[in-house]
């Protein structure tokens, strides 16, 4: 059964990861966020209820 057999693959999985981890992975890390994480804490609005005019 050829698919058990883990020589044609592995070998172009491990390469695959490799190349991921170490080459692309720092790259897309390095990229700033257009929208960086504030400090800020959350501000909740005050609702005021609306009056229906039929009641």
């Amino acid at each position: 059964m050829p698919q058990l057999n883990p020589d044609p693959w592995f070998f172009i999985m491990l390469s695959s990861w490799l190349t991921y981890s170490m080459i692309i992975q720092p790259k897309i890390l390095a990229f700033i966020t257009m929208n960086p994480p504030s400090s800020k804490a959350p501000t909740t609005l005050k609702t005021t209820p609306w009056i229906w005019p039929w009641t």
